[in-house]
């Protein structure tokens, strides 16, 4: 089967070509081009004018196409491209038996090399599918070495079925050599090194992304209200990303993102929010002012109606002539507590903005007394007059240092992670999603050219996403154009990157999030 050693030694240029097919095949990083330089490789020191790939499953059980490369025919496909259907190969039949006749099988089931002279006068294995594929394309399957891809465990994941060598000299097909084998077993270890690498590299990656995803999916789910936050901030910084890479005018026209930046911004964008992990629900979910485990707006409730109650038997006594108070006086005491409670109740949500003589109101009010297990009390608590009045939103300072501190807590997470050299800046542009131009963000207070472009397209996309978002419980949603108002006031403000604003709005990123999130309402532009 080898040959006489004596007329077959390997000449030095077929080491050099091995050498430098194996040289290629280490740098390739994309895993389709790298299957067909294996097969291209692999005809090229065998001398065969066509060839097929096929990689095993990931359970064992067939051999998936991959590749096919043709010169002849001119065909050149891979799995995903390739126009003529070209079919699994089943590594054992419907008995559970292995499957020894078809060639490629009983190569990688027996992990052996099989060289055979003509398919049409072979025994012992059944070439219905290639004569097949030459009467229908009019070609001519001669001669076939099968080999099997052998790993650093020495497991067979694929196989090269080579077909027709050509005679060097006279470039006739004719059977594959015994060197041509050797030669073919020597890239096709190599090749497998290089696929196995490739190939464990994607994994990898995969998982990654995948745990990402399943971490930044976890965080929104601590909180009813939140959820889908991160996927859409990372859909729409992806979407930014590319309209930069994609101007060809202005600021931009001169800046690209190259795919693994790209990567490592969708990473930072799906991490951005990490740190909220260590942020209490009760202060993300707070939608009222006076919220905590509940809300406390119920306990003022109660205290009014016994007010209420106390002011009624007052009245019942008036008409009694038992006290000085007259049923007049008595009606209007009780329309104003019911006026004072459904102010209160107004400005316990973050309908509107607190303003100072709203404050004094509260203050006011919680100077009226009501009685309790023989105890005079003020109406309103010191804790609940503090948080009636919050100027804007429900949260209080205290509960909005804890909310801003989780980008301080994304950044010390994420820097503790060896991310790979090329995702090395994750972490600064995920915890800087907060940060300002004028400096006035937090939790570093970057301004100006410190803070990177991926961090100021991941601060627009969150901005974005927050204005318009429908399940915030603290605010009502946005329509198109009061966002975009807000954000130009945001830039006017040197808040938000007036650059990437301009792109946003020309390129109407805006509207084709909007078509994808929005409820229809909210689309008036």
């Amino acid at each position: 089967m080898l040959g006489k050693r004596s007329k077959e030694f390997i000449d030095p240029v077929d080491v050099q070509q091995l050498i430098d097919i194996g040289v290629s095949l280490s740098a390739e990083k994309n895993t389709e081009t790298l299957l067909s330089k294996i097969l291209a490789g692999a005809r090229q020191v065998t001398q065969a004018e066509a060839g097929t790939l096929y990689l095993m499953s990931d359970d064992e059980q067939e051999l998936i196409f991959s590749f096919v490369q043709n010169e002849v025919l001119g065909l050149a496909a891979s799995a995903c491209g390739a126009k003529l259907k070209w079919p699994s190969v089943p590594l054992y039949n419907g008995e559970g038996k292995p499957n020894d006749t078809q060639v490629s099988a009983h190569s990688a089931l027996a992990g052996c090399t099989v060289n055979i002279p003509d398919v049409y006068d072979a025994k012992g294995f059944n070439f219905e599918g290639t004569k097949a594929f030459d009467r229908e394309t009019g070609y001519r399957s001669k001669s076939m070495l099968v080999v099997p891809l052998r790993n650093h465990e020495s497991e067979v994941i694929g196989v090269l079925q080579l077909i027709n060598a050509r005679d060097p000299k006279s470039r006739k097909v004719a059977a594959f050599s015994g060197l041509a084998r050797r030669l073919a077993e020597a890239l096709a270890s190599q090749a497998a090194v290089a696929l196995t690498n490739s190939l464990l590299i994607g994994d990898l990656e995969t998982l990654l992304d995948s745990f990402i995803q399943t971490i930044a999916t976890a965080i929104d789910e601590k909180s009813p209200y939140t959820g889908g936050h991160v996927r859409r901030v990372a859909d729409l910084t992806m979407r930014i990303a590319r309209a930069v890479n994609e101007s060809r005018n202005g600021r931009f026209a001169s800046v690209y993102f190259s795919g693994d930046e790209l990567r490592e911004l969708r990473m930072a964008a799906w991490l951005h929010d990490v740190g909220k992990i260590t942020t209490p629900e009760h202060v993300v979910d707070k939608s009222t002012k006076l919220e905590k485990v509940y809300d406390r707006i119920g306990d003022i409730k109660t205290r009014f109606e016994l007010l209420k109650r106390e002011y009624q038997l007052a009245m019942s006594e008036a008409r009694a002539n038992k006290t000085g108070l007259s049923p007049e006086q008595v009606a209007r005491e009780l329309q104003a507590l019911d006026e004072e409670y459904q102010f209160l109740v107004r400005i316990n949500t973050s309908s509107e903005f607190t303003q100072d003589e709203m404050i004094e109101r509260v203050r006011k009010i919680a100077q009226r007394k009501w009685s309790a297990s023989a105890q005079t009390l003020p109406l309103l608590t010191e804790d609940e007059i503090y948080n009636l009045s919050i100027r804007r939103g429900t949260l209080n300072d205290e509960e909005r240092s804890i909310i801003n501190n989780h980008a301080a807590v994304t950044g010390k997470m994420l820097a503790k992670l060896p991310f790979p050299k090329k995702l090395r800046r994750i972490a600064e542009y995920a915890a800087s999603h907060h940060e300002k131009l004028d400096g006035s963000g937090y939790p570093k207070g970057l301004k100006g050219e410190d803070l990177p472009l991926q961090a100021r397209i991941i601060a627009l996309a969150d901005v974005f996403e927050a204005l318009t978002a429908t399940d915030r419980p603290y605010k009502k949603d946005k329509t198109l154009s009061e966002a975009l108002v807000i954000l130009e006031q945001m830039v006017a403000d040197h808040h938000i990157d007036p650059d990437l604003y301009d792109l946003f709005v020309n390129e109407k990123i805006y509207l084709e999030y909007a078509y994808r999130e929005l409820a229809l309402h909210q689309i008036d532009m």
